[in-house]
């Protein structure tokens, strides 16, 4: 499949004064913080530390409402959108950069089999993902996280959720995606990368496709899986199989057609 696309980088730069204020944001949830309401610690921060001896029955328990609601709201937000694929990768690539423009290229081709397109929201890889699909006329969303230094949500996204735990931002990945498509990335991309494969492996969600995308990134990895892993026989060789590795934007969209049609 041809999908068209563009290797200009992108002219709709922040001006000076938007970065400036986006530096002196942060979003918690709904609520966006400024200046002297900046918080010093992430809500995940605050949820895995103990304050004092049993300081935490006071506290966790009402957590738990939090936690509820944000799951409540991901759920309300996401349940009619149908059937999406979620593009994970670098928030360090910017516009221009062959991956950014690979990941661009393989969101438009994803909307045009019917597909939504779900990302980090985020900037790089995610913006990528996210352009495509709204260039090519698809749903484009975004799934943000509270972070300490944050960019916020990138202009492609049209539906767009924020998160301040990433236990509850990861389900919504698994559950509303029918395939992974990882770029090269990062600790983050890995994280959401074996989080797919491990819930494979224990047969806890059903088999979805997850394509690598570019193998002189990711021959690594894959040797090392194909040796110290595979030798220590800490995972069968059929785990291995759970992983597709392409170059191209049209070998990446004919492994996730392949799989619509199985």
């Amino acid at each position: 499949m041809s999908t068209p696309t563009s290797s200009t980088p992108d002219s709709a730069a922040p001006t000076p004064d938007s970065a400036a204020l986006r530096d002196r944001e942060h979003r918690k949830g709904p609520v966006t913080l400024r200046g002297a309401q900046r918080p010093t610690r992430t809500t995940d921060q605050r949820l895995l530390e103990e304050d004092g001896p049993g300081d935490w029955v006071h506290s966790d328990p009402w957590r738990v409402l939090r936690i509820q609601s944000e799951f409540v709201e991901g759920f309300g937000a996401l349940a009619e959108l149908g059937p999406a694929v979620s593009i994970f990768g670098s928030a360090r690539l910017p516009p221009g950069h062959p991956h950014y423009e690979l990941a661009r290229e393989i969101a438009a081709g994803i909307v045009e089999m019917g597909y939504a397109v779900i990302t980090g929201g985020g900037p790089g890889i995610m913006e990528a993902g996210n352009r495509g699909a709204k260039e090519a006329g698809g749903v484009s969303v975004g799934l943000g996280i509270e972070l300490p230094h944050e960019q916020g949500m990138n202009q492609y996204v049209d539906l767009g959720v924020d998160f301040r735990y990433f236990f509850a931002r990861k389900t919504m990945f698994v559950k509303y995606s029918s395939g992974f498509v990882v770029m090269p990335g990062g600790y983050g991309t890995f994280d959401e990368l074996f989080e797919a494969l491990c819930l494979m492996q224990t047969h806890k969600v059903e088999m979805f496709p997850v394509v690598l995308v570019g193998r002189a990134y990711w021959q690594g990895l894959l040797d090392w899986l194909r040796s110290a892993v595979l030798d220590e026989a800490t995972i069968n060789p059929e785990d291995i199989d759970l992983l597709r590795v392409v170059d191209t934007a049209e070998e990446a969209l004919a492994v996730l057609r392949e799989a619509a049609q199985r």
